[in-house]
């Protein structure tokens, strides 16, 4: 892989956004990329060979798209959080929200379950909502004690998992929400987690600079990297399970083979990274960086998506 990089990679840059882009995600078909953005919109884009071409632009919140994601399996619809207390559900071909749910408070954290059947979504209260996503209606209501900060069922949709301010994974039963363990992976907050797509491991990013390896079925730490300095924001595996990249203030992307550890290459940054995203299909890797000097009128610099990959369709 390393020698795949060193000849192929390049980084090119998309203008997205009027404003930083918080959230990144592709289509479960990797033909299309989703942006969020401080600006309140969601962006998307058309995949052609290793160019983003903006589709559209959905307009429609009234604070800031802190996170998005894509439906499991259903490569038309999206869903976005929003800061104005309020989650939408998106539609790609009609270009229109289909629905706008009201939530307690305001969100910052949003996963769709891999049957596609709920939508959970985190505010800043520490309170977990879950939405049935055929009748847009709440099924449960969760307040917790501790930090929240991200969220995501496994990949077999039994179990849900939450990183929180005290540096644990709780992990709920899934449909009862029941405690099931709680553990100690970080001696400083525990920030984001993914699980890989094989279904044989998950990773936890943690404001200690450190990235977790857990084993899904052992819940036992496998391994953990490393090389970033900085509190670990974002992570994502690569569509065969074989790199993790992972990404903070330092000024690059982290990309680790799973397996050893060892590092493959470094996608250098000028600025911190808020999100990764390794396409389904390809190694292809989506990511966004704060704007250069901090400001959100910084010109070109301010709301790109960037591509890190292998050109055509290797």
């Amino acid at each position: 892989m390393q020698e795949i990089f060193r000849n192929y990679s390049k980084s090119r840059e998309f203008p997205a956004h009027t404003a930083k882009v918080h959230s990144v995600a592709w289509s479960c078909d990797g033909k299309r990329l989703a942006s969020g953005s401080f600006d309140k919109t969601a962006s998307v884009f058309v995949l052609e060979k290793d160019r983003l071409v903006k589709e559209d632009t959905y307009r429609g919140h009234g604070d800031s798209v802190d996170q998005l994601c894509w439906h499991p399996s259903n490569p038309d619809l999206f869903v976005t959080a929003s800061g104005d207390k309020t989650i939408r559900i998106w539609d790609v071909r009609t270009i229109k929200c289909v629905t706008a749910i009201n939530t307690k408070g305001e969100n910052i954290n949003i996963c769709w379950s891999p049957d596609g059947q709920t939508i959970a979504v985190g505010n800043k209260d520490d309170v977990v909502t879950f939405i049935d996503a055929k009748t847009h209606r709440s099924r449960a209501d969760e307040q917790f004690k501790f930090e929240v900060n991200e969220i995501s069922w496994n990949n077999d949709n039994d179990m849900f998992f939450l990183t929180n301010g005290n540096g644990c994974i709780n992990i709920l039963s899934y449909p009862e929400l029941k405690p099931i363990q709680s553990i100690n992976a970080h001696p400083s907050n525990c920030i984001c987690i993914r699980f890989d797509p094989m279904g044989k491991y998950f990773a936890t990013g943690s404001a200690d600079a450190l990235v977790s390896l857990w084993d899904v079925e052992e819940l036992v730490c496998v391994r953990c990297f490393s090389r970033l300095d900085w509190p670990v924001r974002t992570l994502s595996f690569s569509h065969d399970g074989k790199m993790l990249a992972s990404a903070s203030e330092d000024h690059f992307i982290d990309i680790a083979e799973v397996e050893t550890g060892e590092k493959l290459w470094e996608v250098q940054c000028e600025s911190p990274t808020f999100t990764v995203a390794w396409h389904p299909k390809r190694p292809l890797l989506a990511y966004a960086c704060d704007d250069k000097d901090g400001k959100y009128d910084s010109g070109r610099e301010s709301g790109t998506v960037k591509l890190f990959g292998l050109p055509g369709d290797s």
